[in-house]
């Protein structure tokens, strides 16, 4: 559910982050995605020079060698030529995709925890997964993971898995690229929530909660 335009930047990121490693720099190269069709180019662009004058293979062709490609080549024009991603062999191949994989997980997580710190203070209901000595584990209906510690359960609570399970999110985390969801059932924010919802005049503000 990534949108092309976005996907389109993941790909040229991790595409130069591979040529940069491999050649020292990306500066010789073009790389070019379609984001209607789904196609991709990468051009290596070189610098004609004499055929004694080559200093950097990557970035220099010779005079012979340019006109290889195209006969009236002449000392100073550039020369861009097709690159293909199997010319970089297996090892960087399984590199980039691995870095690719990364790059997308990083981008849900980004948008998840966007999603969630917006929601801090706001009462959330998901469904028990399992059950820990010291957090019960639940999923939205999306999938994501949040996280009700002992410590944020009232005393009288008793949770099989399947149950939902209403509370405020207490706060949200990034621990390394992964969002840590918290909800609590004895914040004070969850009451106030619960008084909104069943009282208009409070909702209203013509009523208000003064402390918990």
């Amino acid at each position: 559910s990534i949108d092309r335009v976005t996907l389109m930047a993941i790909l040229e990121e991790v595409i130069s982050a591979t040529l940069r490693k491999r050649f020292g720099d990306d500066d010789s190269f073009s790389i070019i995605i379609n984001p209607d069709k789904g196609d991709m180019e990468i051009w290596h662009n070189r610098i004609v020079v004499e055929d004694n004058e080559v200093a950097d293979p990557y970035k220099q062709i010779s005079l012979t060698e340019a006109q290889k490609i195209e006969p009236d080549f002449e000392v100073g024009e550039e020369v861009s030529e097709e690159f293909k991603l199997a010319d970089l062999g297996r090892r960087d191949i399984l590199a980039l995709r691995q870095n690719l994989v990364s790059k997308v997980y990083e981008h849900d997580s980004s948008n998840i925890y966007k999603h969630f710190k917006e929601l801090e203070g706001e009462i959330f209901t998901a469904e028990v997964h399992h059950i820990r000595h010291n957090a019960v584990i639940l999923l939205d209906d999306d999938g994501n993971e949040i996280v009700l510690p002992k410590t944020e359960q009232i005393k009288s609570d008793f949770f099989r898995k399947g149950d939902n399970v209403k509370g405020v999110i207490k706060f949200v985390e990034l621990k390394g690229n992964k969002p840590n969801i918290t909800l609590s059932r004895t914040d004070p924010r969850f009451l106030v929530k619960l008084f909104e919802q069943e009282i208009p005049e409070i909702f209203e503000g013509l009523i208000t909660i003064e402390g918990v």
